[in-house]
């Protein structure tokens, strides 16, 4: 009895050894492998091929699909810290008390087992930048999780990942509260970086300076070691953004960017990556020029982008990557393009490239297996993988 209980326990330990057979791979690091095969061992990808090329090894579970690609990568959330029930208790995303709070965590409100979670890691997300939303001068940090584990700590794989800060009319103050106009918003973000410039000075110098969270967070940012995430919409108010980056030496990523295909030449001039609008959001106040050809432009700028589900202050308080990336597709920017954005694009701009984001031989076995065109909206997703383990086979 005992030989049986530790054998059960050690096949309950051991990580999952598993081989997909699909009728097509997309590995987004070459081209498309038709009846292809992936070996997954202790949860990185063992090897990658043709079937005709790859034996699968004795005792593999084997799982099929028409279509392997590597999990999709949601570049801009706020899924975990909103939940669905879109109550007091699940709404974390965003503190309206001060416009500035760099100092306010992500991994601190952070709910691995919201069902909004489990939702889009069912139709094929495996890894989020996800933390607090839009709508305050700086809101808070960002963080970057994969859609598995219990908890926050399961889940993290980068706890704090940017600053997030907004401009324009969603970063000024209601009922008469400050920051009022365009103009206080940037002072008051030009005057904190200031501060933060102070105290990292003293703190260099050796002076006896109190610690002061939110500026922590901030000397971060002003020493390039961590980006600042710009929500901003406006032609006008992406280049006062990139004013700020400019004059700070920052390194920034642009969000939402409703107006971006009006500025092309100045973003790409100033080397910054793009986090697009969901392409179905709605074209009103400061998203009135909002295109679905966004994401086409950009691309065709070479200029590096990626796609968000974003936030949206209604119920379910996110949208599903996947299908805003296809609408995109439909929309001049192809199947191949979009895919990488999804994936490789994403990774790259979320600083993760070198774990996740491709099918290639030592990387994360992050995978989704769909039975059909991922982008078409009648295809299901059959299947997903985080870190070599089956988290879902719930076809949705």
């Amino acid at each position: 009895m005992r030989a049986l209980l530790a054998l059960l326990l050690l096949a309950t330990a051991a990580p999952s050894q598993i081989a997909i057979k699909a009728d097509m791979i997309h590995t987004v690091a070459g081209k498309p492998i038709a009846d292809g095969v992936v070996i997954v061992r202790d949860g990185r990808i063992a090897a990658v091929g043709a079937a005709s090329a790859i034996q699968v090894p004795d005792g593999f579970e084997i799982l099929n699909a028409k279509v392997c690609i590597p999990g999709l990568i949601d570049a801009h959330t706020v899924v975990g810290l909103a939940g669905y029930l879109n109550q007091d208790q699940d709404q974390d995303q965003l503190d309206g008390t001060n416009p500035i709070q760099p100092e306010l965590r992500a991994i601190d409100a952070y709910n691995a087992k919201e069902r909004l979670v489990d939702f889009v890691r069912s139709l094929g997300v495996t890894t989020m930048h996800t933390g607090h939303a839009p709508g305050a001068l700086i809101s808070g940090q960002t963080m970057i999780v994969k859609t598995a584990g219990a908890t926050a700590e399961d889940a993290v794989r980068k706890p704090f990942a940017m600053v997030a800060c907004t401009l324009g009319e969603s970063a000024q103050g209601k009922a008469g509260k400050s920051p009022g106009s365009r103009g206080k918003v940037v002072a008051m973000l030009r005057a904190q970086f200031l501060k933060a410039q102070r105290y990292a000075a003293d703190k260099k110098e050796g002076k006896d300076t109190p610690r002061d969270l939110g500026l922590d967070a901030l000397a971060d940012v002003l020493a390039g070691e961590v980006p600042l995430l710009v929500t901003v919409n406006r032609a006008t108010d992406i280049m006062t953004a990139l004013r700020i980056k400019q004059e700070f030496g920052l390194n920034m990523v642009l969000d939402g960017a409703a107006d971006a295909h009006m500025v092309l030449d100045d973003i790409k001039a100033a080397q910054v990556s793009v986090i697009v609008h969901a392409p179905l959001v709605r074209a009103r106040g400061e998203r009135e020029n909002a295109t679905f050809e966004l994401a086409a432009k950009l691309h065709q700028a070479k200029i590096p982008f990626a796609f968000q589900s974003g936030y949206e202050s209604y119920v379910p308080k996110t949208r599903i990557v996947l299908f805003e990336a296809a609408i995109a597709a439909a929309f001049g920017l192809g199947f191949d393009a979009t895919l990488h954005a999804l994936t490789k694009g994403a990774a790259e701009i979320l600083g993760i490239a070198d774990r996740v984001g491709t099918i290639e031989v030592g990387k994360d076995a992050d995978l989704a297996l769909y039975d059909g065109d991922p982008f078409e909206y009648t295809t299901h997703c059959v299947g997903v993988l985080i870190d070599g383990k089956v988290v879902s086979k719930t076809q949705r």
